[in-house]
């Protein structure tokens, strides 16, 4: 399968997705106004479906189709961002203003994943631009580097044969290429800044 078929295909799944997952929350909520109460039973459910739909939405930009001058707008990022830091554990600050280029939003996307891969305990991600020059950075306690797929990153062919824990490793050396962009990598005991 090619790259752009897998895009298509990310793209369709999460799409088909969040029309169901839409509708089982607003169907909990009707069943918690009838009710009048919010049981604890009902709040996991509640919980669940909102990290499901928070999921979904990284991944449609993650892995979805990226067309060449497609925009994404900062509120929804900063929406998606937030939805996915509930209850987890890590916390995002993107700095870019404006609405961005999909593909490079995509790209940081995916490196926000790598870096959670790197930061086992969690921590901080922030992701910045500056004369269209991005860097993601990921504080946490520790750093584990995984060397086979962060060398994987630079290399035009990716990573092979990753487990699905880490298809992000796979996914980014392709996207990097169609969007002629290469990182710059630093890694210390307690930080991994990409740039690209």
């Amino acid at each position: 399968m090619s790259k752009d078929i897998a895009a298509l295909v990310g793209s369709r799944i999460c799409h088909d997705l969040i029309s169901p997952l839409g509708a089982i929350g607003n169907g909990v909520e009707l069943l918690s106004l009838t009710s009048g109460e919010t049981s604890a039973e009902m709040m996991l459910i509640n919980e669940s479906i909102a990290n499901a739909n928070a999921r979904i939405r990284f991944f449609r930009i993650a892995y979805g189709a990226a067309e060449m001058g497609q925009r994404i707008s900062r509120k929804e990022i900063l929406s998606v961002l937030s939805a996915s830091a509930q209850g987890g554990r890590f916390t995002y600050f993107w700095h870019p203003e404006g609405d961005q280029s999909r593909r490079e939003v995509r790209i940081a996307f995916l490196l926000l994943q790598c870096l959670e891969a790197a930061l086992p305990s969690g921590g901080e991600i922030s992701v910045t631009q500056d004369a269209g020059t991005w860097e993601v950075t990921g504080l946490g306690s520790r750093v584990h580097i995984d060397e086979d797929l962060w060398h994987g990153l630079k290399e035009p062919k990716g990573v092979n044969g990753c487990s699905p824990a880490h298809v992000q490793f796979a996914v980014l050396p392709s996207v990097l290429t169609e969007a002629r962009r290469r990182l710059d990598i630093d890694i210390s005991e307690t930080r991994v800044r990409v740039r690209f």
